[in-house]
């Protein structure tokens, strides 16, 4: 016999089911709308939307209806002539043999399985946060809470087939709001190349009209950090009282060079798609006063780490640097010229003028054992008394070994090219030459006499080792020195021993291996993917590493609970290319942004 529940017991639960729905709608409306959508199960069926839909009217838009204190009498427009024949960058590669072509397709799948594992542990895990906790399997927001992962890994999953999943991001990625942020403070830098260059690059590759409508919401959002009376942008940007729109906004006199030199492909090729000029004229009175102060600096040809926006003074710091801070400033200046057709001859000028600059005085020689033929960049001090060089090499700064390789094949210049082979060696060599197989962040080294002839000696390399280790070094010997510093052959110093899944030496291996052809390319790929799968892999994805140096109980590297989004936007991506047709994203057809976006170049 069934019992039925008394009429009082029914409204007992009745109510207790109302307070629990108003509960969760309470802790729900917490969240962004855009925030509350959450993935389906990943066991149930995959359906693909259209990719194709109407464009959204950003008119309306808490950006583009913000007035401007500082209005622009005229603007530059995006170059429109017909585009020039630029050199060549890529190999001219011979087909392969079945038995080769079998051994690549099974290691890019390697690393499309690895880039699945992450972003299916993103997608249950971490959906719509910045970044997902590859340790305790959380998120977290880093970049402004607008789901940087996600929007930096558009590309990614379109590059490696993964389209059912593009499908989804992308519908996600429509509905994130930029007229709010989790973050007080805006890093244009970071929002440019994370949001910006992950909009435009999906698009291109796409077509999805979609993104490139989000596109022009960042795009008018970064825009308003330009209304100054110098029309010179605030980096570190007080969206809150932007949007306000009641202070006037002035440029700081404080800046990080790479993050106002950094601007260039995501608003030249935003403009490229809309034909509107508004956002390559911001960048184009960025590169006038970079042109125009190029010789002006205490190290001329060069820009220090810090300038003066506010007062439009680029030649008062004296630190100087291919590495963080300065990098990807220097890098954009082949890409841009790339980008746009060679008709902006300004940017091989600032190229070729900086790099002859660099090579004086920023590359170095290491002293290694095996007398490797290997270069580092490292840092330089204009004084009073001349230049100061620092033998110190960042991970950021392997980015430069493809930087002389890009931009010797585009200005035809077969001596930058030697110069990135041997800047990429330089990097292998660290990776190689470390315990695990990973390059540290940051190390010293003792620098040769010359860069073109050096040979080891062990007296010079102790008292580089003694000089670096300073009072630590009172009353020991220098081998116990060196097992206290844990230092493998040729390091001096390993100043910042974690490697936070960085994409730079894989970033220049690959491009060697697209503009030489060579063969070892693919090979030393395969030897820095493995080392780095195996102590950095977790329940859930990859994690950064607190020091590279040490081991725990299970023999690896302690872990942080990290995974910033450039592991999929870029490191897994560069890993996945070199082991992929040299078709797909060719150099000849794009450029890539400091965060592997690739963007169309004009035909």
């Amino acid at each position: 016999m069934v019992v039925l529940p008394t009429r009082r017991v029914l409204i007992v639960i009745a109510l207790a089911a109302t307070i629990l729905i108003l509960l969760y709608q309470l802790h729900d409306s917490a969240l962004p709308l855009w925030r509350k959508t959450v993935p389906p199960s990943a066991s149930a069926p995959q359906t693909t939307s259209p990719l194709q839909k109407p464009e959204i009217d950003v008119t309306n838009s808490l950006w583009k209806s913000r007035a401007t204190h500082y209005p622009l009498d005229s603007l530059t427009p995006v170059p429109t002539s017909k585009p020039q024949q630029l050199p060549p960058i890529q190999h001219s590669f011979l087909p392969e043999s079945p038995q080769d072509a079998e051994l690549r397709l099974s290691r890019q799948q390697q690393v499309k399985e690895a880039f699945k594992r992450c972003w299916r542990s993103y997608r249950e895990r971490a959906w719509l946060r910045d970044e997902l906790a590859p340790i305790s399997g959380g998120g977290s927001d880093t970049f402004g809470g607008w789901a940087a992962s996600l929007v930096d890994a558009l590309d990614t999953l379109w590059i490696m087939d993964l389209k059912d999943e593009f499908a989804e991001a992308a519908s996600a990625a429509v509905d994130i709001d930029f007229s709010t942020s989790t973050d007080t403070t805006i890093n244009v830098f970071e929002t440019t190349i994370r949001y910006l260059g992950g909009f435009l690059a999906a698009y291109d590759l796409s077509g999805d009209r979609r993104l490139l409508t989000k596109a022009v919401e960042v795009g008018e959002m970064l825009l308003v950090a330009f209304d100054t009376p110098n029309r010179m942008p605030i980096t570190r940007w007080d969206w809150k009282k932007a949007a306000d729109g009641i202070e006037k906004q002035v440029a700081p006199d404080f800046m990080l060079v790479s993050e106002l030199g950094s601007l260039s492909l995501e608003f030249t090729r935003l403009s490229q798609l809309t034909d509107d000029p508004r956002w390559y004229d911001a960048i184009d009175r960025i590169t006038r006063l970079f042109d125009q102060q190029q010789s002006k600096t205490k190290l001329p040809g060069l820009w220090p780490v810090v300038v003066n926006p506010k007062d439009q003074d680029m030649t008062s710091d004296r630190s100087f640097t291919l590495g963080g801070m300065s990098d990807s400033l220097y890098e954009y200046f082949a890409k841009e010229y790339a980008l746009l057709g060679g008709r902006a001859p300004v940017y091989q000028k600032l190229y070729e003028q900086s790099m002859a600059t660099a090579i004086q005085h920023l590359l170095f020689r290491p002293m290694t054992p095996k007398n490797a033929d290997i270069l580092f960049g490292g840092d330089a001090r204009a004084d009073d008394h001349g230049v100061v060089q620092e033998p110190r090499a960042q991970h950021l700064t392997c980015f430069a070994g493809g930087m002389f390789a890009l931009g010797g094949r585009l200005f035809s210049n077969d001596e930058h090219v030697a110069i990135g082979q041997r800047l990429t060696e330089g990097c292998i060599w660290a990776y190689e030459n470390m315990p695990m197989g990973v390059m540290p962040e940051i190390a010293h080294f003792a620098p040769c006499p010359a860069k073109d002839r050096c040979v080891w000696d062990t007296a010079t390399y102790d008292a580089a080792v003694l000089e670096r280790a300073g009072s630590a070094s009172v009353n020991s010997n220098i081998d116990e020195i060196i097992l206290q510093r844990r230092l493998p052959p040729g390091f001096t110093d390993i100043d910042d021993r974690r490697y936070i899944l960085r994409p730079e030496a894989i970033e220049s291996v690959f491009i060697m291996y697209r503009v030489t052809g060579h063969e070892t390319y693919p090979e030393r790929a395969w030897r820095m993917f493995q080392s780095i799968q195996n102590i950095t892999k977790t329940e859930f994805a990859n994690a950064a590493l607190s020091d590279i140096t040490a081991t725990g109980i299970d023999g690896l590297p302690p872990k942080d609970d990290r995974m910033e989004s450039f592991w999929l936007a870029e490191t897994l991506k560069y890993f996945y290319l070199i082991f992929s047709e040299p078709s797909l994203i060719s150099l000849d057809e794009y450029v890539l942004n400091t965060e592997a976006h690739p963007l169309r170049r004009p035909t």
